[in-house]
């Protein structure tokens, strides 16, 4: 096993490539690691490019279209080997001198994660500074996650701690949070260098900030209710039908004395709450069963232990 894999997710980075690799040699070369590219269905020499740099440090990991950064970093990790691993972007933002330094405060506070923040971060205020800040107040006053920037990428995890947890859709923002819900808790952060973007575009633009919102719904909903989704669901299935019920009592009291009741929207109210009671409570139902699937059928536990260990001293 290697001591450190490298995971750089690249799409359309061909000028970054070269003096990347060159700052990763120069930054690792006391380590025994690997570096993973994944490329993310470049268009243009990005590929080429990794495959000049011809050294047996460097992977490349051609994924056969563009699938989005979170499915390119779950590529990466699935591909690496180390005992530590760490997260870097392909722009040179990030800075490789960084990882030595954060590679030695994860052994030596066995954190499961040591996640880099942005001191002087070097981007736009208004496309990309307030929007990140937004996200990372209703991130972390949500999730309780007190991680100051959960949108840098820079970020360095155990091997048992990355692996244990999957990221697709657009939740590579939620990695933290994703980590405390499989039991990693041992989380922090540390002040990195940030560098101005040289070459290439940035992927970056508003539209990402929309899909936080609806990502944060989902991580609520992951960190309250993964393992009793019927509390949620049966609960407002309960107080639905309740009321539901309760009007239609009213209204059969109200026919018994003569009153006429028919097409009244109250009849209506009353009836959609009886159905959406009973749909919640099912939906309830049948995702505790997909709940006990996930766990039992992969043998996964709803708990993790760091270690076992005698009391004896000898």
């Amino acid at each position: 096993m290697k001591q450190l894999s490298l995971v750089i997710c690249v799409y359309n980075e061909e000028l970054n490539i070269k003096p990347l690799s060159e700052q990763i040699k120069s930054a690792l070369k006391d380590f025994d690691y690997e570096a993973i590219f994944v490329d993310d269905g470049s268009t243009d020499r990005t590929r080429e490019e990794v495959r000049a740099i011809n050294d047996e440090h460097f992977l490349l990991l051609e994924l056969k279209k563009n699938y989005g950064q979170s499915s390119a970093l779950q590529a990466g990790i699935d591909a690496a080997t180390g005992e530590y691993i760490a997260l870097i972007d392909g722009d040179l933002q990030n800075d490789p001198n960084d990882i030595p330094m954060m590679l030695k405060m994860a052994a030596e506070g066995e954190w499961d994660m040591v996640a880099g923040v942005r001191a002087n971060r070097k981007d736009g205020a208004f496309l990309r500074k307030l929007p990140s800040k937004v996200a990372n107040y209703l991130i972390r006053e949500a999730t309780g996650i007190r991680m100051k920037d959960l949108g840098c990428t820079l970020k360095v995890f155990t091997h048992e701690a990355i692996k244990s947890i999957h990221i697709y859709g657009e939740l590579h923002r939620f990695i933290p949070a994703l980590l405390a819900l499989e039991g990693s808790t041992r989380l922090t952060q540390v002040d990195v260098n940030h560098r101005a973007r040289e070459f290439g575009k940035s992927k970056y633009n508003l539209s990402r900030t929309t899909r936080v919102f609806s990502d944060l719904v989902l991580m609520v909903f992951f960190k309250k209710y993964m393992q009793r989704p019927m509390h949620f669901f049966g609960g407002i299935g309960i107080v639905t039908l309740a009321l539901g019920f309760l009007i239609n009592f009213y209204l059969l009291i109200l026919k018994l004395f003569g009153y006429d009741i028919w097409g009244k929207p109250i009849l209506i109210l009353g009836m959609i709450l009886l159905m959406g009671g009973i749909q919640l409570m099912t939906i309830g139902i049948v995702a505790e069963m997909l709940m006990r699937t996930y766990y039992e059928g992969q043998g996964k536990k709803p708990y993790r232990v760091r270690r076992l260990e005698t009391t004896k001293k000898n």
